[in-house]
């Protein structure tokens, strides 16, 4: 999983949440800082989403969290050659993030999350795998688009570029080429003139992108 882009991603699909509902807030520094190596940090990630959950079972954007870890963890244990932690892992991360949704399918800091981590842990996957993984992201990301209707105008080229292309290109890589072309259609309507707008062109002339095309856009990528 390319875990530094996960995090921006998430980082931008979530700003238009008011400040006082995001749980993002209290975790996602030290879950950044943890897959980038601080053990300790994911340590205290994984504290703050289980302390949360003890106050309130209830709370969905700290179970999505706590599921986001688990599946990172997952990628750990199958590194250092456990398959078997790292299936169970896999499948309590995957468990967690999906009744994170289903108790709370409206509650774009549980939506945003889980499309992202589904689309950047997919990438490696075999293609059957992965699969019914980027349906669930892609749908995740239009229920947020569905979402921030009243507002979306308003919110800034990253936040709308990220859901837009996340769609497109999700779409591209499990065969909906109908799809992914309207997606990257509308980011040349809406984004011209942006990276977006220019990878979009690229893929509708070649119905293909780089690899080096499909991550994150933002300060820390070369537009």
């Amino acid at each position: 999983m390319r875990t530094s882009t996960l995090v921006l991603v998430i980082g931008c699909l979530l700003a238009g949440i008011a400040v006082a509902q995001r749980f993002d807030n209290k975790v996602r520094d030290d879950f950044f800082a943890g897959v980038s190596g601080d053990k300790q940090a994911l340590q205290r990630a994984m504290k703050t989403c289980e302390d949360a959950l003890k106050e309130d079972s209830g709370n969905s954007q700290a179970l999505v969290w706590h599921g986001t870890i688990l599946y990172f963890e997952s990628g750990q244990a199958f590194q250092n050659g456990d398959s078997q932690k790292g299936m169970e892992l896999y499948q309590r991360g995957l468990k967690e993030m999906e009744s994170a949704v289903a108790a709370a399918p409206d509650d774009i800091g549980v939506r945003a999350p889980r499309g992202a981590v589904l689309l950047t842990g997919t990438r490696n996957m075999p293609p059957e795998m992965a699969r019914p993984l980027i349906l669930k992201a892609v749908a995740d990301y239009e229920h947020t688009i569905d979402l921030e209707a009243a507002y979306w105008s308003s919110l800034d080229t990253h936040s709308r570029g990220e859901l837009l292309f996340g769609i497109a290109e999700g779409s591209s890589r499990i065969g909906d080429q109908e799809k992914a072309t309207a997606y990257f259609e509308r980011i040349g309507k809406e984004l011209p003139e942006t990276v977006y707008a220019k990878r979009a062109a690229t893929w509708l002339e070649t119905k293909s992108l780089p690899a080096s095309q499909t991550g994150c856009v933002g300060c820390h990528t070369e537009k």
